[in-house]
């Protein structure tokens, strides 16, 4: 991730722990485009999904209401229906009761005229009397059917007749609405699915940016610090290196040369180490150089002015008794807690090679120093001649190969560097 520097807890020379803190890092600068289409889109779906629960809702509402108006209407006219019923019933009876005493005066009458007492003009209109008293029963009674039909149409939700055409619009409403209110619960579902659809996304971009917006760096393993290589307040990429840690355990020496040195280096061969931990070690292998920038990686740069050509990796060699120590004792009576970066002077025993001038400057540079610091009162003739066979001696020791104490673990890797992420 990119982002600025908050904390930086790493300090040359710190031992650290697999875990610790070792900087923390924030990013304000983050492209949010992405999160605030996903959240566009799900208000606009949370938005429809409110909306058509709120239709469905007043559907339910309409049809309840319906429902209750039908069921009013139909007890109604259920309670009507049977009133007719029971009328059409009494009339029924009544037509019954006129067409039997329309019957026996037509068969009075028809008697007096086969006995000649009375003529057929009398007789006519009493048949007519009694024809329409039978039409009329028939009439009474089919009447009386269809009311009891249509109750019992009723009574099953069949809704047939003048009278029940209301009833009839209210109750296929009633079916529109429940029909539109189920339309309306299968477009509720689909709206659902389809904002948990989206939530996923919508928090995996959610917490892709918290990751992005905020992030610590730890120590991957147990080691010591051994450069510092940003700053707090610095603006740091992905890949970019805060620190360099080394693991003071597994350390080995990297020694530079030319290639006409190549021939007194060979794997295998006994050289004695001076100023490491260990006094002596052997040449495991030998490696060309390949380019500058892979040689920032090892602990310490190596100076511009030494022929880099070859390279020889040196091993501590444990049967000699030197052990690989953690700890250091520099020039200066000082502790250090761990050797690797520091320069050494590597010679292949019983054998010379070519001197290195930064290696005889700089121990030159040291002997001097030394020097100056002591006493500043007129020293005996006799230390004159000591220092003298002194910085013969450092000249003679110049032929020695300058090198590098650095990590063997994942050769050619300098150290583990810790980068953001």
């Amino acid at each position: 991730m990119n982002g600025d520097i908050v904390l930086l807890s790493a300090t040359p020379g710190r031992g650290v722990n697999a875990g610790d803190v070792l900087a923390q890092i924030s990013n304000a600068r983050l492209d949010r485009t992405t999160l605030i289409m996903l959240e566009q889109k799900a208000s606009d779906a949370r938005q429809k999904l409110a909306a058509t629960q709120e239709k469905r809702g007043s559907d339910l509402n309409y049809l309840t209401s319906l429902s209750a108006e039908i069921g009013g209407q139909l007890t109604q006219l259920k309670t009507l229906f049977k009133s007719q019923i029971e009328e059409l019933r009494a009339q029924v009876a009544e037509s019954d009761s006129l067409g039997g005493a329309k019957k026996a005066l037509v068969d009075r009458q028809t008697k007096l005229v086969e006995r000649n007492t009375a003529n057929m003009d009398m007789l006519n209109p009493t048949l007519k009397q009694y024809s329409a008293a039978l039409h009329k029963t028939e009439a009474d009674k089919a009447k009386l059917g269809q009311k009891i039909s249509q109750l019992d149409a009723l009574e099953r939700g069949i809704y047939v007749g003048d009278e029940l055409i209301p009833i009839a619009t209210l109750v296929q409403k009633r079916r529109d609405i429940d029909l539109d209110a189920k339309r309306l619960a299968i477009e509720e579902a689909e709206l659902s699915a389809q904002l948990a659809d989206q939530q996923g996304p919508m928090d995996a971009e959610r917490a892709r940016l918290a990751k992005l917006a905020a992030a610590e760096v730890r120590v991957p393993g147990k080691g010591m610090v051994m450069a510092v290589e940003a700053s707090k307040g610095r603006h740091v990429g992905a890949g970019d290196a805060l620190a360099s840690l080394v693991d003071c355990e597994q350390q080995f020496v990297v020694a530079i040369f030319s290639y006409r040195q190549g021939q007194n280096l060979a794997a295998g061969t006994h050289v004695r180490v001076d100023g490491a931990p260990f006094k002596s070690g052997i040449i495991t292998s030998l490696l060309p150089k390949t380019s500058d920038k892979l040689d920032e990686r090892y602990a310490v740069p190596f100076p511009q002015t030494e022929r880099r050509e070859m390279y020889a990796i040196v091993m501590p060699d444990q049967k000699g008794g030197d052990g690989l120590r953690t700890n250091s004792t520099e020039a200066d009576g000082k502790s250090s807690p761990c050797a690797v970066g520091k320069w050494v002077t590597v010679t292949r025993d019983n054998g010379a090679v070519v001197p290195s001038m930064s290696v005889a400057w700089r121990q030159l540079t040291a002997f001097v120093t030394s020097w100056g610091s002591a006493n500043a009162q007129s020293l005996p003739e006799r230390n004159r001649k000591a220092g003298h066979a002194r910085l013969a001696e450092k000249f003679r020791e110049a032929s020695q190969d300058s090198v590098a104490l650095t990590k063997w673990e994942d050769w050619p890797t300098r150290t583990e560097a810790v980068v953001s992420k």
